[in-house]
């Protein structure tokens, strides 16, 4: 469980990796605890007055999680409660996935969370979670769950809500906070929050990036040098597609501003724009959708990844609804995700995107 910073005048999004002048450490007087039972955890929960928050972490933490925590505690205010979990959940995980090789780092954990502005950290054992082993009773995601990373991992989502719901029963906050670079995952959890009426707020936070673009992960740590140059082509994918959906946009917008439907790549046509003439009367005839168009501007720049060396060996690449994860048509409007998902070596990375179709970028 896990969070757009490429310096760069084509990124889509402000920064979004935030180095705020004080860090909103735990209230002074009330103390940062790490607790490993349940019993521990009631007893730390009832020391909160105002309002909880919990981030779910599967440890690791980097500066997207240190994001999590400090929106949280902005949140709940000085006198909220902020719980991070740190928990690798094993029913997430297939055969021959990377249960084993996960990084397991708690000591730098509690430092991260702790100058955050958590109140506790709830570092628990797999037996404390699943006393008696794994669970028999499991909650399933549904159609959406076998989709995307459901297809490539399955039976990944229906650990993930299993653990996620047993979390939120235990840690009872208002609201819980998570990343948007896992944009299904998150999708999951909303709908099984609204489904199973759990009374919690979800709120997602936007997706941490690097300087130079990639999405922070607890994976990148494995990437080599070489590697890491193949990486960056998910994010540049991603920013591609943006560029050419708003070029889109503007396009389109362009071609509306001349009046008369006829005279549009005429009036063009005569002030020497013959390419911006032709584009705007095919633009003027198709709308201002394209999905296709930025389907192909990012599978451009995954082809480039692709012959790299070491290449980029692809998973998924989608444009898909954020309510469904399903394809959208060439003709979208409203809100959309483009999502991607390659392998670099022996490293699997995924990110995406929020895009609007019919709007200005």
């Amino acid at each position: 469980m896990s969070p757009t910073n490429p310096q760069s005048p084509t990124n889509p999004q402000s920064p979004t990796n935030p180095q705020s002048p004080t860090n909103p450490q735990s209230p002074a007087g009330r103390g940062f605890e790490l607790v490993p039972t349940r019993e521990a955890l009631e007893h730390a929960l009832a020391r909160s007055h105002g309002r909880t928050a919990v981030v779910m972490t599967m440890g690791a933490l980097h500066d997207g999680h240190a994001t999590l925590v400090r929106t949280a505690r902005e949140h709940v205010g000085p006198n909220g409660f902020v719980t991070v979990t740190v928990f690798v959940n094993p029913l997430q995980f297939g055969a021959g996935e990377d249960l084993d090789r996960y990084p397991r780092t708690l000591e730098a954990d509690l430092k991260t969370a702790e100058q955050a502005g958590a109140d506790v950290v709830f570092a628990p054992s797999v037996d404390e979670v699943y006393p008696g082993g794994a669970p028999q009773v499991r909650i399933t995601a549904g159609p959406m769950g076998e989709r995307l990373e459901g297809a490539s991992r399955p039976g990944h989502f229906d650990g993930m809500l299993t653990v996620v719901a047993k979390l939120l029963h235990l840690t009872r906050p208002d609201v819980a906070f998570f990343g948007q670079k896992d944009a299904q995952q998150l999708a999951l959890i909303r709908r099984m929050v609204r489904d199973l009426n759990f009374p919690v707020e979800i709120v997602g936070v936007p997706t941490v990036r690097e300087g130079d673009g990639l999405a922070l992960s607890s994976r990148n740590r494995f990437l080599s040098a070489a590697e890491r140059r193949t990486a960056l082509t998910l994010s540049r994918s991603l920013f591609a597609a943006h560029d050419r959906l708003a070029a889109q946009h503007a396009l389109h917008a362009r071609a509306e501003a001349i009046p008369g439907t006829p005279a549009r790549a005429a009036a063009l046509s005569a002030i020497g724009e013959a390419r911006a003439a032709a584009d705007a009367h095919a633009v003027a005839k198709a709308g201002p959708g394209g999905a296709d168009a930025v389907r192909a501007a990012a599978r451009a720049v995954l082809d480039e990844g692709a012959r790299a060396q070491p290449p980029l060996v692809l998973d998924y690449l989608a444009l898909v609804d954020p309510a469904t994860f399903t394809e959208v048509p060439d003709d979208h409007t409203g809100d959309a995700i483009l999502a991607v998902a390659a392998r670099v070596g022996a490293t699997r990375l995924i990110d995406n995107l929020p895009l609007t179709f019919g709007a200005p970028q």
